[in-house]
């Protein structure tokens, strides 16, 4: 599995942004300062105020759990989001959304019941698996985005936090492009239709958020590795002509495996697309710079992800050492 799982924005940039169709146009990373948001799951900002409270940290990005946004079929539940968007607004903080449609453990079935229950969504999900030395271990869920009847109801959870939060919050980002579902793919599971998919939803979000930036995590397409089949080619031309924000969950300066993915194309596309978010989650921590021999530092995460990446918004980890200063 590639990964877990930004915004170079004035802090008026919601206020001053009209209740337009057309989404955000492009802004040069070079526009304004780099801002530093933090990453967290639900239920974890009531606890994380001091580090929300500080100087240097302009704002939150939550990941939410479907199945505790829509309890039953077409009806929703965002009280979760007010929630933490209410603290955040408090304090004058940015605020971020992003809805998890998969997950990384097999026991986390995080979805709705009407979804994996439901004869015409074909179970709803599907597994996922890790290749440990051409062994394939099973390591949690995707949504089954391919399917037009289980995307149609991802796609109404969209509209309906659309129509609640367009404006009020700063962004709403997809989760990671990357999956694997295996050598033997459920029925009805092509790369092909799993990449329209994506692209459909993401098109549907520009649509449904107006005012908000929308962006996509790419790090790695299944069969695509090396942009075969032209994905990340034909996606990045995608989001720049759909004025879709890009990004991806982990920034690891000049790390191999992205480096020949998604990281040429942000690099590439960064002046081109209305903004670049990407986060530095746990596992991101853990890498080493083969240099210092040492894990990353802030700084050496910053320069890269400026430098190179071209990164508006990071989403830090609260456990990056940095912030227990």
């Amino acid at each position: 599995m590639y990964g877990s799982t930004i915004l170079a924005l004035a802090a008026t940039l919601l206020a001053a942004t009209p209740a337009a169709a057309t989404p955000p146009a492009a802004t040069p990373a070079a526009a304004a300062p780099l801002r530093n948001f933090l990453y967290m799951g639900q239920d974890d900002l009531d606890v994380s105020l001091k580090l929300l409270d500080r100087p240097d940290i302009q704002g939150v990005q939550v990941l939410y759990i479907w199945k505790n946004l829509e309890p039953q079929k077409g009806v929703y539940d965002f009280s979760m989001i007010e929630h933490d968007l209410a603290l955040a607004q408090k304090r004058g903080k940015q605020f971020w959304l992003q809805i998890q449609d998969r997950s990384f453990r097999p026991e986390a079935r995080w979805f709705p019941k009407y979804l994996l229950e439901g004869p015409e969504y074909g179970g709803g999900i599907a597994r996922q698996y890790d290749d440990r030395g051409g062994t394939q271990v099973a390591a949690g869920w995707v949504v089954r985005q391919w399917d037009p009847q289980v995307r149609a109801r991802y796609q109404a959870l969209i509209a309906a936090l659309a129509k609640q939060f367009d404006g009020r919050i700063l962004g709403f980002n997809t989760e990671e492009s990357a999956a694997d579902v295996g050598k033997d793919p459920p029925e009805g599971y092509s790369c092909d239709a799993y990449f329209e998919g994506s692209k459909e939803n993401i098109l549907f979000a520009r649509g449904a958020f107006k005012r908000s930036h929308v962006v996509q995590y790419v790090n790695f397409w299944p069969c695509g590795w090396a942009n075969a089949n032209g994905y990340m080619s034909r996606f990045f031309e995608f989001a720049a002509a759909n004025r879709i924000g890009v990004g991806g969950p982990d920034i690891v300066p000049n790390w191999r495996p992205q480096m020949r993915n998604s990281y040429p194309f942000i690099h590439d596309y960064r002046d081109k697309v209305p903004v670049v978010a990407m986060a530095i989650q746990e596992p991101t921590l853990d890498y080493i710079n083969p240099v210092t021999q040492k894990p990353f530092t802030k700084d050496e995460f910053i320069a890269f992800a400026t430098d190179y990446l071209g990164v508006d918004v990071i989403f830090w980890a609260r456990s990056s050492p940095w912030l227990a200063n």
